[in-house]
Parts: C-alpha cells; structure tokens; sequence
C-alpha cells in the first residue's frame, strides 16, 4: 500500500475543495508514491510528534493543524516549523493536513463533538455548499447499464442515502463520421440513427473527473457526447457545526459538567445563564463563534465551540448558552474518528498497515 492510497481515503471522505479558502490542507511534504509503513494520527506536527513517528516506524504523519500554513522564508534550526520540515525530510516521513475539509465534512469534527456528548438526530448547523453537479451522457441501449455502473463506481449517483441513482430516457441520436473516424457502430461517412439512453446522474464537484473518465473509458462511442450542469442543490454531506438533541434535558449546571467530562476540559468560559433547560445542542470545532446567529435561529439551548471573543458572550445574553470548551478540547476529539476510518478502509483493501493516536500531543493552552 502506498501514502497515495490513503490520500485518496482520506479526500473522498473530507476533499480539499471544502477547505476553508486561505487554507493549506493536502500532502505538504513527502512523496505518495513512497511504500506505506505506518501511519500516526496528530492534532499538531511538533518535534516530539515527529520523534514519536520515527520510533513507531510510522513514515506518514497525518496532521489536523497544517505544519506549513504560512509561507517560510527560510529552513533553517530559528523556529520548531522551520526544524519540523528538515526531520520530516532527514527521516522520510510523509506529511499530510486535513483541517478545515476535515471541520466540514459529514462525520468530522464537530460530529466527533456531538457523539461523545451523546445527541441523536445530528445534521449540519449550516449548508452553505453547492458544490454538486449533473452529468448528462447518451448511451447506446446495450451499454447504458455498463456504462452507469462504472459511472457510480468512480462516484456519481448518490443522493442522501440512496445510491446509483439515475434517470433514463429513451430517444434518438445521429452521427456521421468524417474519414479519421472508425465509428463503434455504423460505418463511415453514412448518417446513422441508433436508438439511445439519455442518462442523467449527479455527483460532488471533488468526484466529477474521475466519474467523466470513468464515463468515457467504458463507452463505446470514439467521442463520447456529454453535458456537465452546475446544480443549486445544498449539499448534504458537507457543512458547517453541527445540531442534535441529547437524551433529556439538563440543567446548565448538569450541561458543563457533561461537555467538561465529555471533552476533557479543565475549565469553561460561558455566557449569562437563560434560565432554559438544555436540549437542543450545536456545536462546532475549534473556532465556530460566527455560527452563533444560525445556533440561536434553529432554537438550540446551547453552543459549544472554542475562540470565543468578549463580544460574542454578550451577544448571547439571555438567547442562548454560549460555551467555549477550548480549541484543543473540541478538535483533538475527531483524532479518534480519522482513526477509525483509516482502519476500516485499510481492513476494506486487505492491508496490515498499522495506524496510531499520537501519545506526545499536547495542550499548548494551561490552565490555573
């Protein structure tokens, strides 16, 4: 198994076309076409985390927090950055980030948020993605069923939790191929009407190549006809925060002690108490404070998030619980489902490639 292989898990689950625009999400340093020998799983890339790779004989770090999210100027041993980039290239240890695609995708951070607080009913706090698009082919009769498998195997066709989804409509195509051509059916220079497959299907932006490629390598027509249709559908695989209902109602005081235990937080900044019972929950990992105003318009009892500034508790005066749990303490949990994933995939592909939490990460923030 090679590094590629797991960036291509890792982009059909959280792809870098989601990340947060001014992000640096992708393989930062390394080669994938290098062998796969281990994988540890990090919220940062520190130099302890790198020593810990090379000990387990890990050869691929993969990072929530990207290493290089600003430009460097130098490598030199002035900074940890600067130092991290020359061991990662002294031991051949492959760097990939997934960060803010990894925040906005269906099973991400914030999710990872919302098991270990128990919420059922669990959707996205905010959809703002239209990144779904149609692709309309004709397909000989004989063909269509070939050619739409292969078209859902490379993607397209999933709508919610339905798959291979299509629609077909039968009509009339014609062609007539000049003297370069050596058309599948039919013969050159005549005019010929073949009974055909109007097929529509949909698939993500990320997808939309490969499901084309997979299109045209199964059809039999030299030059395959095919429309691509941008589509105002809200995705629903990919958003910001997310909203669900706990078992029962707690009182705020119950709450933080569920979200401190749940976290593992040592302390919480929160604003004015509402006097409400908490039920409706969102939540967003890391810094997800500008999602308050969509919190409080789809009646959640409480948020709970990280980086939240002075004016944003005031804000929430008497509306809503706004509760900052800390940066760390509402990210470090998805480590465990990157994990998992990898795991289950690998298991998929009948690999033994071992895949580790990395033990020598660390708060950066104390507390007194």
């Amino acid at each position: 198994m090679r590094v590629k292989q797991i960036l291509q898990i890792m982009e059909e689950w959280a792809p870098k076309e989601i990340a947060w625009e001014r992000d640096n999400v992708g393989l930062q340093i390394g080669d994938s076409d290098e062998r796969l020998k281990g994988i540890l799983v990090a919220l940062d890339v520190t130099e302890n985390v790198i020593d810990e790779a090379e000990r387990r004989r890990a050869n691929l770090i993969l990072s929530h927090h990207p290493l290089l999210f600003r430009p460097l100027k130098s490598v030199t041993p002035q900074t940890e950055v600067e130092r991290c980039v020359q061991n990662l290239i002294k031991s051949r240890i492959n760097l990939y980030s997934a960060h803010t695609n990894l925040d906005f995708t269906r099973g991400g951070t914030s999710f990872a948020i919302a098991d270990v607080l128990g919420l059922h009913d669990v959707d996205f706090l905010s959809k703002p993605y239209r990144l779904q698009k149609k692709i309309v082919t004709f397909v000989p009769v004989d063909y269509v069923d070939r050619v739409a498998h292969a078209m859902t195997k490379a993607g397209a066709g999933r709508i919610g939790n339905y798959e291979e989804c299509s629609f077909r409509t039968q009509g009339e195509g014609t062609f007539r191929g000049n003297k370069k051509t050596t058309p599948a059916i039919g013969r050159l220079g005549q005019l010929e009407q073949v009974h055909e497959i109007r097929l529509e299907m949909a698939t993500d932006q990320c997808r939309l190549d490969a499901v084309i490629e997979a299109l045209r390598h199964t059809h039999p027509y030299e030059e395959v006809a095919y429309d691509v249709y941008s589509l105002e559908n809200r995705s629903q695989e990919y958003g910001m925060g997310i909203i669900g209902e706990l078992p029962h109602s707690l009182s705020l005081k119950q709450f933080f002690a569920t979200v401190k235990r749940a976290l593992g937080s040592k302390a919480l900044r929160h604003s004015a108490d509402t006097g409400r019972k908490i039920l409706r929950v969102a939540a967003c990992g890391g810094s997800g404070s500008e999602l308050l105003e969509e919190a409080i318009a789809q009646g959640a009892d409480a948020f709970v998030t990280a980086d939240v500034k002075y004016h944003s508790f005031g804000d929430a005066k008497d509306r809503i619980a706004l509760i900052d749990a800390g940066h760390y303490e509402t990210e470090n949990l998805v480590i465990a489902s990157v994990i998992q994933r990898l795991k289950h995939e690998i298991k998929q592909r009948e690999q033994r490639i071992p895949v580790f939490a990395a033990q020598t990460s660390r708060n950066p923030v104390h507390y007194v």
